[in-house]
């Protein structure tokens, strides 16, 4: 039956491009100036030991279950949640239904906060270009003035309509095509930073020596495992919804193993080359590097005013940074987009316009740098890991014993040791449930 729905549904073309587009969706504003700023923070490279371990075990279970997930049933978390419980008690599917509504709220909430974000760097990139930015003199107030309520209307709205053009245009020729062409583009234009920033002179090496000289002592420090643990649980992309429902394009012949292990080295060296981009250009010129959240918006904009040509290099930069946020944000959106698609029975160009709708509406209210900021602090802390837990117990817990083993060893030439089931059942759905709880207590870990 799922394999029937599969053959009905718009799917990604290449295993290339459905790996490039889970790439797509995990790199964002997280890789570019969080990860930089706690790698810092806690410890230089003695920090990257816990994340590596995380993202290596988050990876492996998280990302290639939630592909495997969405494949097997065909469709995304409200299908997906409905099957699996359906599988227990053939009376369960409207629990699965209703159940699954949390990663797809989720996914929608978070979107509709980042895409206020994405009409930030659709400004900052427009000031660059014409020097605005450079110009302003005081960086804090020109971000204060983009941020403030109402402030950047038309640029929120000109992000989502690029968003949703390329939505409507299908996963093949839309989503596929988007990030096979933004991605790498991605990549090239931080190794061009990255080769300028090296070239800077002054204080660069002591930002190489802030990012990667390893202190120890912090590995003795739980905050340490604790957001090293939420960045890379973030970073990936956990919901229990996008990368649930790009599965649900995927041909039984991927290796969703291998692609999840790509997906988390490509997102991995996206954070680390973003490190090495923004912070030696920071301790080059003197400026705050712990400055967290502002660093992207006040901090670097100040970096690049005293920086030579720093004109061409914020264009660059902020070229770069909106590839990132628009190849997250059309993920994001696939997920409500989708499952309008599947439970109404309705086209993709009107299930697209509900959801733009809904965007546009609800994001012009929360269009303020405060209020945006406590909207996608509730979502994430509250709905997001809740969505990639819920998914998690579904997969390894709720489906049939032998189940979440067969649909990961599909497309595989090789098949997993006995350690499978107990490393996703009682590990990472551990490691996920922590991530709710720490994120609650400490109030936002990722």
């Amino acid at each position: 039956m799922a394999e029937n729905k599969i053959a009905r549904r718009d799917g990604f073309r290449t295993k290339m491009g459905f790996i490039i587009a889970c790439v797509g969706s995990a790199v964002g504003m997280g890789n570019i100036w969080l990860f930089p700023y706690r790698v810092g923070q806690y410890g230089g490279a003695a920090y990257l030991i816990p994340y590596f371990i995380f993202v290596a075990l988050l990876g492996f279970c998280g990302v290639a279950g939630e592909m495997a997930f969405g494949r097997a049933m065909g469709t995304g978390p409200l299908g997906a949640f409905s099957q699996a419980v359906q599988m227990r008690s053939k009376k369960g599917g409207a629990v699965g239904k209703a159940i699954g509504v949390i990663p797809v709220i989720g996914s929608l909430g978070i979107a509709i906060g980042y895409s206020v974000v994405v009409g930030w760097f659709l400004r900052f990139l427009w000031g660059s270009i014409t020097g605005e930015m450079l110009a302003a003199e005081d960086t804090a107030a020109y971000f204060g003035e983009v941020a403030g309520s109402f402030g950047s209307v038309g640029w929120h709205m000109l992000g989502l309509v690029i968003t949703f053009a390329v939505m409507l245009l299908g996963v093949s020729k839309g989503i596929e095509k988007m990030n096979k062409w933004m991605m790498p583009l991605f990549f090239v234009l931080f190794l061009v930073l990255m080769v300028r920033v090296m070239t800077l002179g002054g204080n660069t090496v002591e930002g190489y020596r802030y990012l990667f000289v390893p202190r120890w002592e912090y590995l003795a420090n739980p905050k340490t495992w604790v957001y090293a643990l939420g960045q890379a649980f973030f970073s990936l992309s956990l919901a229990g919804s996008g990368t649930l429902v790009y599965g649900s394009y995927l041909s039984k012949d991927v290796d969703v193993v291998d692609s999840a292990k790509k997906v988390a080295f490509f997102d991995t060296c996206a954070a680390l080359l973003s490190g090495l981009v923004v912070i030696p250009a920071v301790f080059a010129f003197g400026m705050d590097v712990t400055s967290g959240p502002p660093l992207m918006f006040i901090t670097l904009p100040g970096v690049f005013q005293k920086m030579p040509l720093g004109r061409l290099f914020a264009v660059i930069f902020f070229i770069a940074a909106l590839f990132a946020a628009i190849t997250s944000l059309v993920n994001l959106f696939e997920t409500p987009i989708e499952a309008i698609q599947q439970q109404f029975k309705l086209s993709r160009p009107v299930s697209v316009a509900i959801v733009a709708l809904v965007a546009a509406v609800v994001g012009i209210f929360i269009e303020n740098g405060d209020t945006v900021s406590t909207w996608m602090d509730v979502v994430s802390i509250y709905i997001i890991p809740l969505g990639a837990l819920l998914a998690a117990v579904m997969f390894f817990w709720v489906c049939p014993k032998g189940f979440a083993r067969k649909q990961v060893e599909t497309g595989r030439k090789k098949t997993l040791g006995k350690w499978f089931e107990p490393l996703g059942k009682y590990v990472f759905v551990g490691v996920t449930l922590a991530v709710y709880i720490l994120g609650i207590v400490y109030q936002g870990i990722g």
